[in-house]
């Protein structure tokens, strides 16, 4: 039992990685999965996002790749022009290596 449990937790979190921060970019904030807004500060953000070129580079650290159809997004996003408006506060970095989560608790947004 404990090894059925085992590879059934990893399998899951196998396919959670390799789809998981495929995103496109809403016009209208209702048919977003939740709102993000840009900050100016790192430090005021809950996550470091890095967009990669290649939707095969994406993971459950901030890798976020723009994909062109809402259908082949795993989540949908909205920007906000209000940061009191959005869910999740995040900041764009330059090196695909400082992407991160600065505030975990706000990681159920994007699973």
């Amino acid at each position: 039992m404990k090894k059925l449990l085992i590879a059934f937790l990893f399998t899951i979190s196998v396919v959670s990685f390799v789809n998981a921060q495929k995103i496109f970019s809403c016009e209208n904030r209702y048919d977003a999965d939740f709102m993000v807004y840009v900050v100016k500060n790192r430090y005021d953000a809950d996550l470091l996002v890095f967009k990669v070129s290649n939707q095969y580079d994406v993971d459950t650290d901030g890798r976020w790749y723009f994909v062109e159809n809402r259908y082949d997004a795993d989540k949908k996003i909205w920007f906000a022009e209000n940061r009191y408006d959005a869910d999740l506060l995040i900041f764009i970095v330059e090196n695909r290596y400082d992407a991160g989560w600065r505030n975990r608790s706000k990681m159920h947004l994007v699973f």
